[in-house]
């Protein structure tokens, strides 16, 4: 079966974020997304450790480890850039200064509900950081994740099993097989992976979709 690769994943999320947008990228895949944003359309990267400006990945043998994002990662700064305490990013992130936050999880429900701290299972060790403040701080919410989990099961629940992060906080879904859409009517199918029919998407998908 085929779908989009991780960077094709981030160039799809990158095309829908628009010009003067102030966004964060969470850890994990989520960081992928600044290397596929065009120059041309002006984007401001927060990262929740305290930049804004941030730009894409660093060429092999120039990263600065004294310039990482929240999960530790070599970024750049464009030119602009800000650096700033703590406090100062958890306001802007409480404050509804971001336009879209762009998160990984574990599960999201039907209704929006969004599962990516902890798993529960014993040995997993929890990791909320920031997530529950930009899930509910920022305008809207996307999740990039995996469709299904290794064992073959929708991470798109009717209910999350896993601990919540945020209630009917997120507004939209990327993953390797489809671009979905959380409504009040349900679960919308906006956009799908190249080989990925309807049927075939219904059938990894653990709620019903609603055709665009």
């Amino acid at each position: 079966m085929k779908g989009w690769t991780r960077e094709q994943m981030a160039a799809r999320v990158a095309r829908d974020i628009p010009h003067g947008a102030v966004v964060n990228l969470g850890i994990g895949l989520p960081t992928l997304v600044a290397n596929h944003l065009e120059p041309a359309r002006e984007v401001l990267l927060h990262s929740e450790n305290g930049i804004i400006g941030m730009g894409p990945t660093p060429p092999a043998g120039q990263e600065d480890y004294d310039l990482i994002n929240a999960g530790k990662q070599p970024v750049t700064i464009l030119p602009g850039g800000a650096y700033f305490h703590h406090a100062d990013s958890f306001a802007m992130m409480r404050g509804g200064h971001l336009d879209i936050c762009v998160l990984g999880a574990f599960q999201v429900s039907a209704r929006g509900d969004l599962a990516n701290w902890h798993t529960g299972e014993p040995g997993a060790i929890p990791a909320v950081g920031g997530a529950m403040d930009l899930a509910i701080g920022a305008k809207k919410t996307y999740v990039m994740m995996e469709h299904c989990t290794k064992a073959g099961a929708s991470k798109i629940v009717a209910e999350c099993s896993y601990p919540l992060t945020g209630m009917a906080c997120v507004a939209r879904i990327y993953t390797d097989l489809a671009v979905l859409d959380i409504t009040p009517q349900g679960v919308r199918v906006v956009d799908t992976a190249p080989g990925i029919d309807f049927d075939t998407l219904q059938a990894r998908t653990a709620v019903p979709l609603i055709r665009d």
